[in-house]
């Protein structure tokens, strides 16, 4: 249920950061395999149906393309991103307070460092 709170702001950068033809995410989705739904959601984005857009993320991406779940799902995530040559994150922890927040990135520096 965390990933949802991200489908805002995919539906932005997918949909609406740049123009059309002229996207860095709605490309970056295309080649992840979702041009479909890259083209729908600009589509929608670009008409001013913002819900819409938001609603036509696939939750397939959300879930391929965040590191929340159970810890051994986000170790086997950072392992296939490492594998593959990724050395920066960018994160956005989902927590209620700046503790919560703090905590998280803890965390995950503690799986970095298991690999």
């Amino acid at each position: 249920h965390l990933r949802e709170l991200d489908r805002p702001l995919r539906a932005l950068y997918i949909g609406g950061m740049g123009a059309r033809g002229r996207n860095f995410y709605n490309d970056l989705a295309c080649r992840f395999g979702y041009a479909d739904a890259a083209a729908r959601i600009q589509d929608l984005y670009l008409s001013g149906k913002k819900k819409e857009a938001e609603a036509a993320v696939p939750a397939d991406l959300l879930a391929k393309t965040s590191l929340i779940g159970p810890e051994g799902y986000v170790l086997d995530r950072l392992s296939a991103l490492a594998e593959s040559g990724v050395t920066t994150l960018s994160v956005r922890p989902v927590a209620q307070d700046q503790v919560g927040r703090l905590r998280l990135i803890e965390q995950l520096r503690g799986l970095i460092d298991r690999l």
